[in-house]
């Protein structure tokens, strides 16, 4: 392909996204009380939430009961077609049924509707059109509707099913805010995946206990460092008299020592280390550590009991073993 040609794509693939970014602009004005009163009634479920559409909005309409499921609202997806041959027998009145459309005329989904009704069982329609024959067999209709579709003719779902699934997270992140669901609920759901697996260790856990890298802060500089070296954690802790921690020296501090002419190994380690450093306690979550590494670009933790004495050191890749992952290690935060 010429040059051109690839500049081309780009432009292109530029033009699809605007495209999109105003169908998400488009339904995020339009959103009203319909919104509101969907989450009220999905709250207020005391069965499951059915989620069925056909095609496109077929599969969005898997993955928003896979993310319903997943953050505390159970929820399944039942496939029209099946439905209309026996799968109905599933739904029960006290479900809620969400209907995924963009036209709301889709003959499948339509033709089922007037059933699930005759249960009792209260419908939501994601939809464009509020007035179409889906629109009129649902008790709350959520409006989708976006300017254009990216498709160049205007027919292949896209904007559309993108504003389907971007509405489908709005609910079930409201549905989460609305039921307090955090991280603890998020692990039980995922129990097999790497989030589920470490937040359900506590950093007494994981953490290294075994000649931890500390000295006293009236060390030689030259001392505290050979405990860094030896410690391989990239820090070496502090301590004042009484045991408690007082301050750090990383790696990137001696770096940044030598840059600026300021190294000298007979100073005392309190002259050059970062006071009140980061630190947390034992009882926390590896989620937490983790949380805070991210948010300060650290690559290790001391570990604290309440009293303040060093108990222990995390490092990241105790959280999440030696991945691609890199962090600055500042310990001044």
């Amino acid at each position: 392909m010429t040059e051109k040609q690839l500049a081309d794509f780009i432009e292109r693939g530029r033009e699809v996204l605007k495209i999109e970014e105003n169908g998400l602009a488009a339904i995020r004005n339009d959103l009203d009380l319909s919104f509101a009163k969907a989450v009220e009634m999905l709250a207020g479920c005391k069965g499951r939430v059915i989620i069925t559409g056909l095609g496109k909005s077929g599969l969005v309409g898997r993955k928003i009961a896979a993310t319903m499921s997943s953050t505390g609202t159970p929820s399944f997806f039942l496939h029209p077609v099946e439905g209309a041959h026996g799968d109905l027998g599933m739904v029960r009145a006290e479900d809620v049924v969400i209907a995924i459309s963009n036209s709301g005329e889709t003959d499948e989904l339509n033709s089922l509707l007037p059933a699930i009704r005759s249960f009792g069982t209260k419908i939501i329609s994601i939809t464009s059109e509020a007035q179409s024959s889906m629109g009129r067999l649902s008790d709350i209709v959520v409006k989708t509707k976006v300017p254009c579709e990216a498709c160049s003719h205007g027919l292949a779902p896209t904007s559309s099913t993108t504003a389907a699934l971007a509405m489908g997270d709005a609910l079930a992140v409201c549905l989460m805010d609305h039921k307090s669901f955090d991280d603890k609920d998020f692990k039980k759901f995922h129990p097999g995946g790497s989030l589920g697996r470490r937040l359900t260790l506590c950093i007494s856990e994981l953490m290294h206990t075994d000649n931890i890298p500390a000295a006293p802060q009236q060390s030689r500089l030259k001392d505290a460092l050979l405990i860094l070296d030896k410690g391989r954690l990239g820090l070496v802790a502090l301590t004042a008299e009484s045991g408690k921690l007082s301050g750090v020296i990383t790696d990137g501090d001696v770096r940044r020592l030598v840059c600026t002419g300021q190294f000298d190994i007979d100073r005392p380690a309190c002259e050059v280390m970062a006071q009140n450093p980061l630190r947390i306690t034992p009882d926390m979550s590896a989620a937490q550590a983790l949380d805070i590494m991210e948010a300060k670009e650290i690559t290790v933790l001391p570990v604290v009991t309440e009293s303040g004495t060093i108990s222990g050191m995390i490092h990241l890749h105790d959280l999440l073993g030696k991945g691609r992952l890199k962090f600055a290690d500042n310990q001044r935060g």
